[in-house]
């Protein structure tokens, strides 16, 4: 009973104009898209109420047409409607809903404040506990920031260290090049060293051969008689010699 006269009531006011943001979140349809990766924003904190259920926009709605007291008169008068066309009965079901309800508030004004402040310090724990989480997170992903930048320095240091390494490789092949040209260089002209030398001598040897067959053959053709004519023409040579010095001495 209570159940339909709720859903009655909630039609009724629905027909005329929205009760405000329980009612409109209530007759919203329901998300089925895919769910989204994405961190989800922070639920926006309710809006003001009165008698602990009613939303302020339904009086704010009401109150430019009829007053301060419009919302109270159309509650009762909804009720008296409600039950003079008998949509609504009293019964038992009445009174224990409004034994429930009076415990329910009862409850609310004296275990409220307590429960409440009990959840709030069990949210600031709870929220202290993630932030720490987040910053050992955020701490975590700088750290692994920092060695990624240290990772791309060395792999930067080593590009430099690969060019040095080929540098020193060139040098050496270089140098390598250099000390075979120079023993290249250094065996050709030891071997033509050789040959010239080896062509002088040839030359020494021919010109040795050649004066000793000369001088063997002159030899050979001299007669006795002309090697002593030649004596006494040495020895006579050698008196005018003597003879022109004495005079040239004397003089």
């Amino acid at each position: 009973m209570l159940s339909r006269v709720i859903a009655v009531s909630a039609s009724g006011l629905k027909s005329t104009a929205p009760l405000g943001a329980g009612l409109v979140q209530a007759s919203r349809s329901l998300h089925t898209s895919s769910p989204s990766l994405a961190p989800v924003p922070p639920l926006p904190e309710g809006g003001k109420v009165r008698h602990g259920i009613v939303p302020e926009e339904f009086f704010q709605l009401l109150y430019p047409k009829t007053g301060a007291t419009g919302p109270y008169m159309l509650g009762t008068g909804l009720s008296v409607w409600l039950l003079s066309k008998e949509l609504y009965v009293i019964n038992h079901e009445t009174v224990a809903a409004l034994t429930v309800g009076t415990v329910f508030v009862l409850a609310v004004k004296k275990f409220g404040p307590s429960f409440a402040s009990t959840m709030d310090k069990m949210e600031e724990e709870k929220t202290a506990w993630i932030e720490d989480v987040k910053d050992q997170a955020m701490a975590c992903y700088a750290d692994a920031i920092e060695e990624e930048k240290k990772e791309q320095w060395r792999v930067e240091g080593r590009s430099m260290l690969f060019d040095a390494k080929r540098n020193n490789v060139s040098m050496l092949l270089e140098t390598n090049y250099r000390e075979r040209l120079n023993h290249a260089n250094h065996e050709v002209k030891r071997r033509l060293d050789y040959q010239l030398a080896l062509q002088h001598l040839k030359v020494r040897m021919e010109k040795e051969h050649m004066v000793n067959w000369v001088e063997k053959n002159v030899v050979g053709s001299i007669t006795a008689q002309q090697e002593q004519e030649s004596i006494a023409k040495c020895i006579s040579d050698l008196n005018v010699l003597a003879k022109n010095i004495q005079a040239k001495a004397t003089a």
